[in-house]
C-alpha cells in the first residue's frame, strides 16, 4: 500500500531504457520515503523473460500481466491493467516514460483515477509543501520539476491531495543504474482476466511497422550541435563535416529546427532528445532552459558563440568566442592535422 509504481514499457520481451531509468530513480525516491518500489509489466509471452531486466534495479515487487491481447500495446487493455491495479494497491506515486506509449497511457490512467499528471519532467524530488491559502502543511510530496512557459522558467508542480502522484519523464533524463544483479524481489503473475474485461480488447493489431531511428544521438560519445546562430541549412554542412572528422553525431536546438536549418529528429532538449555524450560542442546555441535540460549531463561542454554573455556559456567547460563560420573550419583543419 502507498508504494511507488513504475510502468515498464515493453517492445516484445525487451524492457525500454526509459523504464529502467525510472526504476533507478524510483528506488531512490522509495528509499527517501521508506516505502517499497513496485513495477508493472504487461505483454504477451513475457513471463520468465523480463524479470532479469527489472528486478536488479531494486524492485521489491513485480506485477506481471501476461496475455495475448496485451502485445503489441493498445490503449484500452493497458489502461484497464493500471487503473484496476491502482484501485487495488493504492500507490502514492506512479512513473512512466514520456514517449509514444506513456503519452497515450498516462493521461488515460490519471483521468480515470482523477489523479492529475505532470508530463515531461526533468527532475523528481521529495519534499514538503505549504498551502498558504488553505493553511495546510504537507510532508513528503513528489516535486515534479519541468521547464514551463516555452522553457523560460523551471516549474515545480505538486499534487497535495489526489493519488497517485503521476509523472512522465523523457528517455535519457535519468540515469539507469543496476542496484544489485541478484536483488530478490517478489514476482506476482496476475490473473489478467480479473483486471481486463473482454470488452477492452476492441482493437486488434493486424500489422505493425517500427521505423529505426535515423541517428544515434542517445548513444553518441561526441555530439556537434547547432543552433540558430549557425545561420542556415548550408551552415549545418560545416557541422556535418566537423562531426565526420570527430566520428560524432549532429544535433540541433529547437530554434534551428524551427528555422528549417535541421530536421526535427535532430532536436535536443525538452521537446526533443535528451543526451549524455562525453563531449558536447554547442555551435551558435544561446542556451535556453529547454535546450539545456536535454544536454546538461554531458561530460564536457564546449560552447562556440560570438555572444560572450550567452546563457550556455555559464554551464560550458570551454568557451570559444567567435562565429561558427570562423571557428568550425579551424577546428576541422587543426583536428585533421593533429590526428595524422
Amino acid at each position: 500500500m502507498n508504494n511507488i509504481f513504475v510502468y515498464c514499457e515493453l517492445e516484445g520481451t525487451k524492457v525500454a531504457e526509459v523504464s529502467q531509468e525510472l526504476l533507478t530513480k524510483g528506488r531512490k525516491l522509495a528509499n527517501t520515503l521508506g516505502v517499497q518500489l513496485e513495477a508493472v509489466a504487461a505483454g504477451s509471452g513475457i513471463t520468465g523473460k523480463v524479470e532479469s531486466q527489472i528486478l536488479p534495479y531494486g524492485v521489491d515487487k513485480l506485477h506481471i500481466f501476461d496475455a495475448e491481447g496485451l502485445s503489441p500495446y493498445t490503449s484500452k487493455p493497458h489502461t484497464a491493467v493500471l487503473v484496476n491495479l491502482f484501485k487495488q494497491e493504492q500507490p502514492q506515486i506512479c512513473l512512466m516514460g514520456a514517449d509514444v506509449v506513456g503519452r497515450d497511457l498516462g493521461p488515460r490512467v490519471s483521468s480515470a483515477l482523477h489523479s492529475g499528471l505532470t508530463a515531461d519532467c526533468t527532475a523528481l524530488e521529495i519534499g514538503p509543501h505549504d498551502d498558504k491559502k488553505n493553511d495546510k502543511h504537507y510532508e513528503n510530496l513528489l516535486y515534479q520539476i519541468r521547464p514551463a512557459f516555452g522553457g523560460n522558467i523551471v516549474a515545480t508542480i505538486v499534487n497535495p491531495e489526489n493519488r497517485p502522484q503521476m509523472a512522465t519523464v523523457r528517455s535519457g533524463v535519468m540515469k539507469a543504474e543496476i542496484l544489485d544483479p541478484n536483488y530478490k524481489g517478489e514476482v506476482i503473475i496476475e490473473d489478467v482476466a480479473k483486471f481486463v474485461p473482454e470488452t477492452e480488447y476492441v482493437t486488434k493489431v493486424l500489422d505493425r511497422h517500427v521505423q529505426a531511428a535515423k541517428n544515434n544521438l542517445k548513444g553518441a560519445s561526441i555530439i556537434v550541435s547547432g543552433g540558430y546562430g549557425v545561420g542556415s541549412k548550408e551552415g549545418f554542412d560545416q557541422l556535418y563535416e566537423l562531426a565526420k572528422v570527430l566520428h560524432a553525431e549532429v544535433g540541433a536546438s529547437r530554434a534551428a529546427v524551427d528555422a528549417g536549418f535541421a530536421d526535427h529528429d535532430l532536436q535536443i532538449g525538452q521537446t526533443g532528445v535528451t543526451v549524455r555524450p562525453k563531449v558536447y560542442i554547442a555551435c551558435g546555441i544561446s542556451g535556453a532552459i529547454q535546450h539545456v535540460a536535454g544536454m546538461k549531463e554531458s561530460g564536457i561542454i564546449i560552447s562556440i558563440n560570438n555572444d560572450e554573455n550567452a546563457p550556455i556559456n555559464t554551464i560550458a567547460d570551454y568557451v570559444i568566442n567567435g562565429t561558427v563560420e570562423e571557428v568550425v573550419p579551424k577546428l576541422i583543419k587543426y583536428y585533421k592535422q593533429n590526428s595524422k
